[in-house]
């Protein structure tokens, strides 16, 4: 069966959530926001590209920082509502200059940070 974007699971707001996970690892990366048009534009150029809610743009990953995600595969959950994107990631994932975008933990009910960010 072929793909087509237009069978997913889209919001109200045409978006769907796409989780980033590093290839080999299975380390989570970040999650962010495509639509059709950046689902299409990802497996065009093989460069992940985002929605961006607060600029209302395409946000290709790394355009600016250098830090890109290469897509290796695209995964639809069985909901067909979210998105896994498995990626080789290029130096940190989040914008805070860590590996990834989950580096506050909840511990007995405390806010910690886990990882610095990168040198």
């Amino acid at each position: 069966m072929r793909f087509d974007p237009s069978n997913l699971k889209f919001d109200d707001k045409g978006l769907i959530p796409a989780i980033a996970q590093q290839e080999g690892t299975g380390e989570v990366l970040m999650m962010a926001w495509m639509n059709a048009a950046s689902i299409e534009k990802t497996l065009e150029t093989g460069h992940v590209t985002y929605w961006s809610r607060s600029r209302q743009s395409f946000w290709a990953k790394g355009e600016s920082s250098g830090h890109v995600q290469k897509l290796v595969e695209l995964r639809v959950d069985c909901d067909r509502d979210c998105l896994l994107l498995i990626v080789d990631q290029t130096g940190p994932a989040c914008h805070t200059n860590r590996r990834n975008c989950f580096y506050t933990a909840v511990r007995d009910g405390e806010e910690v940070v886990i990882a610095d960010p990168m040198v």
